[in-house]
C-alpha cells in the first residue's frame, strides 16, 4: 500500500482543517472481486452520515475497514488525522501493528446487525466489562455510567435481567448501550434492525434518534431504512457498485436525485 505525497500531506494538517475520518482512495478486494473502487469519503466531528445503496454496494465494507475487522486492499483511512492502517516511521508510512490498531479503535464503537451480548452476564454487566477492563474504570464508576446510559435506552429497569430474558429490540438497546458507554468519538452502526421483527424497529431507531440529537458523536450508519436516513443524517451517500454514485443533503438525495441509479434505487422504496 504504497503512499503518494499527497497522501503523506494530508496527515499533517492542523487539526481544526482535519476531518474526524478520512478514506482516500480505498480499495477492497475478496478475491478478484472488487468491492470498493478508490473511495473518498471524509466525515466531519460529530457528523451523521447515512451510507445507503443496493445490497453488495460497499457499505459494510466501508465500517467494517474502519472498525478493523477488514483490511483495505489499497489507499489509507485516517481517524484523527492519524493512519488506521498504517504507522508513521519518520515521513514514511509503514503497515501498523496490533498496538496500533487497538489504540485507534478505542476511539470507535460498532453495533452490529446481531447483537453479540454474552448470554451468561446480566445486562449491567453486559454494558460494565469493557468500561472496567478497557478504560480502566472502577466497577463503582463503570455501573454508573452504564446504568446512566441503560436508563437513557429505556432500559433501566432490566438491569439484573439476561440476554435471553430480553426482546430482540431491547438486546439491541443493550448493545447500543454498551457501545456508547465506551464514549467512542465515532459510531457505527451496520443495518442494526434488520434482524429485528418489523414491530421492534421503531424502539431501536427511537434510540439512535435521540442519541443523535444529544451527543456530538460522529455516526456513520449503514441503513435500509430511508424515513430514518432522511431523519436522521446531515449528509446521505448513495453507492453503487463500490463507488459513490451521489451524495449530499438528505432533502437533496430523496427529493431530487439526480443519478438514475439513485432515482431507480429509491422508486423501490418509495413504491412500496
Amino acid at each position: 500500500m504504497g503512499m503518494t505525497e499527497k497522501q503523506l500531506k494530508s496527515s499533517n494538517k492542523p487539526d481544526k482543517e482535519m476531518p474526524l475520518v478520512q478514506y482516500e482512495n480505498v480499495t477492497k478486494k475478496f478475491g478478484d472481486v472488487e468491492v470498493l473502487k478508490g473511495l473518498d469519503l471524509e466525515i466531519k466531528q460529530g457528523e451523521k452520515v447515512a451510507l445507503i445503496g443496493p445490497s453488495g454496494s460497499g457499505k459494510t465494507t466501508i465500517i467494517r475497514m474502519l472498525m478493523t475487522l477488514e483490511k483495505p486492499s489499497g489507499g489509507v483511512i485516517s481517524l484523527n488525522g492519524e493512519p488506521l492502517w498504517h504507522k508513521k516511521i519518520g515521513d514514511k508510512l509503514v503497515p501498523a501493528d496490533e498496538k496500533h490498531l487497538r489504540k485507534l479503535r478505542s476511539d470507535i464503537g460498532m453495533v452490529f446487525q446481531h447483537f453479540n451480548l454474552f448470554p451468561h452476564m446480566t445486562i449491567l454487566r453486559n454494558v460494565t466489562e469493557a468500561p472496567i477492563h478497557v478504560l480502566g474504570l472502577s466497577k463503582e464508576e463503570a455501573n454508573e455510567r452504564a446504568v446512566d446510559m441503560l436508563n437513557k435506552v429505556g432500559l433501566g429497569d432490566k438491569l439484573d435481567a439476561y440476554p435471553e430474558q430480553l426482546s430482540g429490540g431491547q438486546k439491541q438497546r443493550v448493545a447500543i448501550a454498551r457501545a456508547v458507554v465506551m464514549h467512542p468519538k465515532v459510531m457505527l452502526f451496520d443495518e442494526v434492525t434488520s434482524a429485528l421483527d418489523p414491530e421492534l424497529v421503531g424502539e431501536v431507531l427511537q434510540v439512535i434518534r435521540d442519541l443523535a440529537k444529544e451527543t456530538d458523536m460522529a455516526m456513520i450508519l449503514v441503513t435500509h431504512e430511508m424515513d430514518f436516513a432522511r431523519d436522521i443524517a446531515d449528509r446521505v451517500v448513495f453507492l453503487h457498485n463500490g463507488q459513490i454514485e451521489e451524495e449530499g443533503h438528505p432533502e437533496d438525495i430523496f427529493e431530487t436525485p439526480e443519478s438514475e441509479r439513485l432515482q431507480g434505487f429509491l422508486s423501490r422504496f418509495l413504491n412500496t
